[in-house]
């Protein structure tokens, strides 16, 4: 049964109904190009909501091509579990990230087999793969879940993105079978407003097992 990450999070509300819900990840994007950006000073409060809603919530900083001085710095005065590298990151800036104490997933846009036969290349804690996008990530769309499949195989942790719905997930999570499944414009109304009932619909599909209290 995947992990879940409710990704985009721009609201107290939506921070407190997802962690609620059982969200056992929350993305918050400190990326200045993004239609979903926070900023320290607005991620604040959401965390403080999520981390008073449940005790296990994680909270993930997506980060895009930003210097480690600066990554590091928001982590430490938003108090991050996790961060993601979505940009053109190098190996090396994972393992800085690394060895300063922080887990770090890297995205990756997958167009081919060639992008996961190069996984092994970043230290990462994780591998979140995703469909290629100008706006780095959040594209609404799927890829070859058949790669996926293959870094699974390949022993890679993989996070499964891209173009996740309600609809969609319990197929993909049954195919790919990955370490968890990441959700952002699958579950909104509007760029950085999350749907509730869709929340919920998208964690019921992903672990049929474990219904929203």
């Amino acid at each position: 049964m995947p992990l879940v990450k409710i990704c985009g999070i721009t609201r107290v509300e939506d921070a407190d109904q997802a962690a609620a819900d059982g969200a056992d990840f929350l993305g918050l994007n400190f990326w200045p190009g993004s239609k979903r950006r926070v900023t320290p000073e607005t991620a604040a409060p959401l965390v403080v909501a999520a981390r008073a809603m449940s005790a296990t919530v994680q909270l993930v900083g997506l980060f895009v091509d930003q210097s480690e001085g600066e990554i590091t710095g928001i982590a430490n005065a938003v108090g991050l579990d996790l961060v993601q590298l979505h940009g053109d990151e190098p190996p090396s800036l994972v393992a800085a990230l690394t060895t300063r104490g922080l887990r770090v997933w890297k995205a990756h846009a997958v167009m081919g087999p060639e992008d996961i036969d190069g996984l092994a290349a970043w230290p990462a804690d994780a591998h979140l793969l995703d469909a290629p996008s100008p706006g780095r990530g959040g594209s609404g769309k799927t890829f070859d879940w058949a790669l996926a499949e293959a870094a699974v195989a390949a022993g890679h942790r993989v996070v499964l993105a891209g173009g996740l719905t309600p609809a969609n997930v319990a197929e993909a999570v049954a195919r790919v079978r990955p370490y968890a499944v990441d959700v952002a414009s699958g579950v909104e109304s509007a760029p950085g407003v999350k749907d509730a009932a869709k929340v919920r619909a998208f964690l019921e599909a992903a672990r049929p097992s474990t219904r929203p209290r």
